[in-house]
């Protein structure tokens, strides 16, 4: 039996060298250049770049990756894990600014995990080395460009001592909420994860066969959890075939995706809500004409609020391409539990339900609570009061709680936070759990998420979900870009908290500013009966997002308090 993905790698590479592992759309279409990797050669560079860390005595020490979108960063990771060296994924700075919040990020990265070692491009790395004397978190740490490495150094690789309870990487949290956390993620955990990933999307040896190995197409960033736990690491957990492209691509024309979709038919593929919402804008009949999404069969949605206006409208838009609304899967998962947690069935539609408190009086389909489905094998979800430390009754709001296999060993060097967030106890229960920090319900047996523990909004005694209020703007006004709206409360004096919206729009509203601003009230109004202190329309870009892209509430409400927003037009009164 595999103890770790690196038996797997070397399984494959010994059964079927030959077969893609990987293809690279290096410009992100389909007819452009492609770079591919079969199971050999990814086998034999993971273990030069291994080899190349063994023979420096890094085993055990932390590796961060710094790496452009492209298959060399597959290399790294895998040979991290085949040298026992912990890999700590980074987002790369790049630009000529380097760009300030990658930079800031990677800093905090390279002091959080002392990272020993840094591997990367050859670019990303030349970059970062010219300005070492302004980067005095460089000062010890040795960069390399795993290019540069040769594959005859894998000739003096060593199987490493790894169990399951080794240290495989540390995911760093995306920080929606506070400071990114290094999760301890096992080799354990990931072989659990992988398992339950193959057996909930139905990744059977009979679809392998069926769809000849086509498992994945994906642009999601390798360096976060969706991206890499599921694309990179599942198709080398079964020895399979992954399409992928760079996510700037996919900004730059999400078409991109539907086009690979069709192209290479793979059985799985998906994204965060706003992907879908993206593709929505850009549908075309041009494009649609073109399209055969037919052999989609499991399109996940996750990492962020799944919105069931987006699952109809995509269903009725791609239905003319032969997408199925039988193929959406939404599912639930964090990186302190590996990745994923809950998931449908294969060929099940997504299940709504009225979800309770949530203060919405909207009671068509659009505005119900998506199911994320039920908890993985070995894995259990209950629902608590974290104050009261109940388990609370189906049906009844409160913060998902979450134990099994997947569950990762805590935070990196930080014990607190590890106690505080992984060692959860019922009163009348002895087995510890994860607090998540999300909110949801459960409905005979099947979860749904409602949102974030700390950007919960209570205004006049009632519960308010910032997402709902989010997406109720979003849909007010077409000049306003998906997925790129915050909700939150400020203080408002005598009358208490009071909701503020900040919305991204194109400069050239300005005009229309005070029009998409009185929509923007009354869609808030009539959707959840409150009155909004403020609306204010920024730039697009600049809302704050963490590297995962999700929205920072807590900073763009700094922002706001500040008057530090980068309005579009005339500033709104305060």
């Amino acid at each position: 039996m595999a103890r770790s993905l690196v038996d797997l790698l070397t399984t494959h590479a010994s059964q079927q060298p030959e077969r893609t592992a990987y293809r690279y759309l290096v410009t992100g279409d389909c007819d452009g250049e492609i770079q591919d990797i079969s199971y050999g050669p990814l086998a034999r560079r993971s273990r030069a770049v291994a080899a190349w860390l063994q023979e420096r005595g890094l085993a055990g020490s932390r590796a961060l990756l710094l790496y452009p979108p492209g298959l060399e960063f597959i290399c790294g990771y895998l040979g991290c894990l085949s040298a026992g060296v912990v890999a700590v994924p980074g987002v790369p700075p790049q630009g000529r600014s380097q760009n300030h919040r990658a930079l800031t990020r990677m800093k905090r990265l390279i002091a959080d995990a002392d990272a020993k070692v840094i591997l990367g491009g050859r670019e990303v790395l030349a970059a970062l080395t010219a300005q070492a004397e302004h980067l005095p978190e460089l000062d010890g740490v040795t960069c390399v460009a795993t290019e540069d490495i040769p594959d005859e150094a894998a000739d003096s690789w060593r199987e490493p001592d790894l169990t399951a309870d080794s240290v495989a990487f540390l995911q760093y949290t995306s920080g929606s909420t506070s400071a990114p956390r290094g999760v301890m993620v096992t080799h354990g955990n990931l072989l659990d994860n992988e398992r339950a990933i193959t057996e909930r999307m139905g990744h059977t040896p009979d679809t392998l066969a069926e769809y000849d190995h086509e498992l994945f197409v994906s642009w999601l960033p390798v360096y976060h959890d969706m991206g890499l736990i599921g694309p990179v690491l599942n198709t080398v957990h079964l020895g399979a075939t992954a399409t992928l492209f760079s996510p700037l691509h996919f900004l730059q024309r999400p078409a991109r995706w539907l086009t690979a979709l069709s192209r290479y038919r793979p059985h799985t593929s998906g994204g965060p809500n706003f992907a879908y919402e993206l593709c929505l804008k850009h549908a075309t009949p041009e494009l649609l004409d073109g399209l055969d999404l037919g052999r989609w069969k499991v399109a996940f949605n996750g990492a962020e609020p799944v919105r069931a206006a987006t699952l109809r409208r995509f269903t009725e838009t791609f239905a003319p391409a032969g997408f199925r609304r039988e193929a959406l899967y939404p599912c639930y998962g964090l990186a302190e539990a590996t990745l994923i947690v809950t998931g449908g069935s294969v060929d099940t539609p997504p299940t709504l339900a009225a979800a309770p408190g949530s203060g919405t009086h909207v009671g068509a389909d659009d505005a119900a609570a998506v199911g994320s489905g039920r908890p993985i094998p070995g894995t259990t979800v209950v629902i608590a009061d974290p104050e009261r430390r109940e388990e609370l009754p189906e049906g009844e709001v409160g913060e998902i709680w979450v134990s099994g296999a997947g569950v990762a060993k805590g935070y990196w060097r930080n014990a607190l936070a590890t106690r505080e967030t992984f060692r959860a106890t019922l009163k009348d229960r002895s087995d510890r759990f994860l607090r998540t920090g999300d909110l949801g319900f459960l409905r005979e047996g099947e979860l749904f998420v409602t949102g974030r523990l700390k950007d919960l909004m209570v205004i006049d005694g009632r519960n308010h979900y910032p997402q709902d209020l989010e997406l109720s703007a979003e849909m007010s006004h077409g000049a306003l870009r998906p997925g790129c709206t915050a909700a939150f409360s400020v203080d408002g004096g005598v009358e208490g908290e009071q909701p503020v919206i900040v919305a991204e729009t194109a400069p050239d509203a300005a005009a229309d500013s005070e029009r998409i601003t009185e929509v923007i009230r009354s869609a808030i109004g009539e959707a959840h009966g409150l009155a909004v202190r403020d609306v204010v329309l920024v730039h697009p870009g600049t809302i704050p997002k963490t590297s995962s892209g999700k929205i920072q509430r807590h900073a763009s409400r700094a922002a706001y308090l500040a008057d530090a927003l980068a309005v579009v037009g005339a500033p709104a009164a305060r």
